[in-house]
């Protein structure tokens, strides 16, 4: 069901400081840095080996990641594993117990679709299945 660790999220108040470390410190150069209407956030991913980090800077504490940052500070938000057949996969963890966020999956750029997974069924940890087309 899970093929691959995808990325690791991790909330931060400022992007660009937060790429001081990543970038200019530990020598990680972004993949992508754009602004997401749909997680109303900025996001840079930065690769490292066969996974993705991804900083989020919230726009407003409306948003997901927004209540995570005024509830529990700067951190790891979520863990993504990649998947093939996404949809098949949110059922077939429904129908195994795993409470989801996501019922189907919804599409947040041209080639990714993505579910979340209750972390009250993942011992606390927010697991997203990402699908790239």
């Amino acid at each position: 069901m899970l093929e691959k660790l995808s990325h690791i999220g991790i909330v931060v108040r400022d992007l660009d400081q937060a790429m001081e470390l990543y970038r200019d410190i530990y020598g990680l150069e972004p993949s992508m840095v754009y602004e997401s209407p749909h997680a109303k956030a900025k996001i840079a991913f930065l690769p490292i080996g066969d996974v993705t980090i991804e900083l989020i800077q919230p726009q407003n504490s409306e948003s997901a990641a927004g209540r995570f940052l005024d509830k529990r500070g700067e951190g790891v938000h979520h863990i993504a594993f990649g998947v093939k057949e996404i949809d098949k996969c949110l059922k077939e963890l429904e129908k195994k117990g795993v409470r989801l966020i996501d019922k189907k999956s919804r599409k947040v750029r041209d080639s990714e679709w993505v579910g979340f997974l209750n972390p009250k069924s993942t011992h606390g940890v927010l697991t997203e299945l990402i699908q790239e087309d």
